[in-house]
């Protein structure tokens, strides 16, 4: 668990909390799609699903009735036939309704080596009518999808699409469970299996708290940062197919706002410059003014004020959830 009290809870996956998803091009007949891009939280959306229809994708119609390489998706010449997707979360789990963005290509490379994107549609189940052949459908649920080759050869095809997926839904706290600000907590998600480099992947930064995250199931490696400087907590939590997981991570800080004063309860020094050092020596953080605050970790810090050409210091302890004034006396100069 890396260090951190967790709480975890698991419920069934609602389907209405969502996380934006862009997916990777195909480019192969045997598609294989990599998670995405490490995303920010600006690439998260809250509580709410996509509203249904199409998504615009560049250069395509974006309209759920297609014919594979022809400029002309908007209008079908009465050979097609009717493809009718449904995603689920696991097998004998229930049809998503909301939240999947469906992405149909043709089975032939272009001069690129990229197969063509047919279709485009958004919601819950995905409707298209296309000429009969072979087609590569992808659904995408946040950051998780799944491929699925269709050959359109019948009258009717259904297809169900088992996407293996669950969600990740985050929060922090200090001390015993004393909420933490939310504009002041972040997350980042990682693949717990670390690549050839010795690093963990990203799979998303930046997330902030009560966001559901769609995941394919397996495990993560989550890293919670309170405030911007050394206050982290760390665990690995196993994401369920067809499971919402809410995991709540306990943060050992406090936050310490600085003061440089002539004498106890005087009025703080403007033009202060500042240096943190944990017990180990090194600098943590640096500030500037007359009382920067900043959120440290549990323990022996020394700090090291600076004030024109003189320059003062203090050590100190940092005790959890116990926020403080840390009042440095102008004396003893160094």
């Amino acid at each position: 668990m890396f260090g951190a009290w967790l709480m975890l809870a698991a419920q069934p996956a609602a389907e209405a909390a969502s996380d934006m998803l862009t997916a990777p091009m195909l480019s192969s007949r045997t598609p294989v799609l990599p998670l995405p891009r490490p995303g920010s939280e600006e690439s998260l959306q809250p509580l709410g699903v996509p509203a249904a229809g199409a998504v615009t994708v560049p250069g395509i119609p974006a309209v759920p009735y297609a014919q594979p390489n022809t400029p002309n998706t908007g209008k079908p010449s009465g050979q097609e036939v009717p493809l009718y997707l449904v995603a689920k979360l696991t097998p004998d789990g229930k049809p998503l309704n909301g939240g999947v963005v469906w992405r149909v290509f043709g089975d032939h490379p272009d001069a690129a080596g990229k197969l063509p994107l047919v279709a485009v549609a958004a919601g819950g189940d995905g409707e298209f009518r296309l000429r009969p052949g072979v087609y590569f459908v992808h659904a995408a649920y946040g950051r998780a999808g799944a491929t699925s080759r269709v050959d359109l050869t019948r009258s009717v095809v259904s297809e169900t699409v088992v996407l293996h997926a669950g969600g990740l839904e985050l929060d922090a706290v200090i001390d015993e469970n004393i909420p933490l600000p939310a504009d002041e907590v972040t997350f980042d998600i990682f693949k717990a299996e670390e690549d050839a480099s010795g690093e963990r992947p990203a799979v998303v930064r930046g997330v902030k708290p009560g966001v559901i995250v769609r995941l394919p199931a397996g495990t993560y490696h989550v890293a919670s940062h309170y405030g911007g400087v050394n206050a982290v907590m760390r665990a690995d939590i196993e994401v369920e197919a067809g499971k919402l997981v809410k995991a709540t991570l306990h943060h050992k800080a406090a936050e310490v706002t600085l003061k440089l004063v002539a004498k106890h309860g005087g009025e703080a020094l403007a033009n202060t410059q500042w240096s943190v050092k944990a017990e180990d020596g090194k600098v943590v953080a640096e500030k500037m003014g007359a009382f920067p605050s900043l959120v440290l970790a549990e323990g022996k810090y020394e700090i090291v004020a600076k004030n024109g050409e003189k320059t003062y210091s203090q050590s100190f302890d940092v005790e959890a959830g116990q926020n403080r004034d840390l009042e440095v006396l102008a004396q003893d100069m160094r």
